[in-house]
């Protein structure tokens, strides 16, 4: 849940609130009701754009998860309209320099937002409300977009939103954010074209398809937000935010989501160089014999048939095309012994709908797998939607 900008999901919705008191019910510091009590309130009266009065109970919020970029980026925000508000000076100072303060946590935290960067550098060179504005003239169309929106101010920060897409026509924050200032002021129509205009500039980022699910939720169009929020999750299935919007599709709609249940072993080298393959439960079966042929086959790649197939990469990794072997292999086995199990039922069904490596890509990548993602994204991206509509989610 972390790596995004809360404030953007608060005005669009507040469909992230649900995960948010999961996680936030299990801090120790207060009763889980007050928790709940002290987010709910902040995150509404940002949402009514009363970010003055959700000031002290994101304070409160961010005291009780230190470690939640979301809500320090939404209490630096909450406290840049205070720092305007303040008549004492030396008092408008302070909020500034905290908010300032909570904008560089969060980019430490590890939250990848360029708004970020522009709130940063226009608080950073003198914390008051002044020194913010003098830096704002000499901002890029872009920066300025991003404190009009930090101010509500949809109508102004859209014209600067598209200011900085004609100076860049690659500029995908641009596009996005000009599609949230829209759905701000109600024209789903041009949000629509804008967030098309976002996905077509880089179709392999999550955020466009999961924003624009969002407004897809809350007009109850829950097949074409099913759609979007699939389209996310192919983009980035790696990613906290693209499983997080087809979960939330999930909980509103009463679906369930789960990649089919296969327990592969685990195969890896001890100490003395030799393979190992640990067999879980399940497949301590009669079946289990078959998964010898798992293990020699891994082994194999491990010692010869990576390098000759990978001949530009200087050292082994756990590959898409080994693993789809060592499966098949399996199947293979099972078929010329008449061994029976339900998972290799599933993985003969996966595999004979050409699924096969959809379900490891997606249900079983570890780091070296996922190396392989975008390359096979890029030519099956039809088999990685039928994957997720006929498998994840369930019927």
């Amino acid at each position: 849940m972390n790596k995004s900008r809360i404030f953007r999901i608060v005005c669009r919705s507040l469909a992230s609130l649900t995960i948010l008191l999961v996680v936030f019910s299990a801090a120790a510091a207060q009763t889980e009701d007050e928790l709940k009590e002290t987010l709910v309130k902040g995150l509404l009266l940002m949402k009514a754009g009363r970010p003055l009065e959700a000031e002290p109970y994101l304070a409160k919020a961010v005291k009780a998860l230190p470690d939640e970029a979301e809500l320090r980026v939404l209490y630096g925000i909450a406290l840049v309209t205070k720092s305007k508000q303040i008549s004492d000076n030396e008092e408008a100072k302070k909020a500034a320099a905290l908010a300032l303060e909570q904008f560089q946590q969060a980019k430490r935290l590890g939250s990848d937002d360029p708004s970020l960067d522009a709130m940063i550098k226009v608080l950073g060179g003198d914390p008051t409300t002044g020194g913010a504005a003098k830096e704002n003239k000499a901002a890029s169309a872009f920066d300025q977009a991003e404190i009009k929106f930090a101010q509500s101010k949809f109508d102004e920060a859209l014209v600067l939103y598209k200011k900085a897409l004609e100076e860049d026509p690659k500029k995908y924050e641009a596009a996005l954010y000009a599609a949230d200032c829209l759905m701000q002021l109600k024209d789903y129509e041009n949000a629509e074209k804008y967030y098309q205009k976002a996905i077509a500039i880089d179709p392999e980022r999550e955020t466009a398809y999961r924003y624009s699910a969002t407004y897809l939720m809350k007009q109850k169009k829950y097949d074409q937000a099913r759609d979007r929020y699939i389209e996310a999750f192919i983009a980035e299935p790696y990613g906290d935010m693209s499983i997080r919007g087809i979960s939330e599709w999930a909980e509103v709609t009463g679906a369930k989501l789960a990649h089919p249940k296969v327990d592969i072993p685990e195969f890896k080298y001890g100490p003395n160089g030799k393979p190992t393959t640990v067999m879980n439960e399940t497949s301590l079966t009669e079946g289990s014999k078959a998964w010898l042929a798992y293990s020699l086959t891994r082994d194999n790649w491990h010692k010869e048939k990576f390098a000759k197939t990978f001949p530009k990469e200087d050292k082994y990794r756990h590959t898409l095309q080994e693993e789809a072997e060592a499966l098949r292999s399996v199947l293979g086995s099972a078929k010329e012994q008449k061994l029976s199990h339900p998972h290799f039922d599933i993985l003969q069904k996966l595999d004979s709908e050409g699924l096969l490596e959809a379900f490891i890509l997606l249900a079983h990548a570890d780091d070296g797998i996922a190396e392989d993602y975008d390359a096979y994204r890029r030519d099956n991206r039809a088999k990685l939607r039928q994957y997720v509509l006929n498998y994840v989610i369930q019927k």
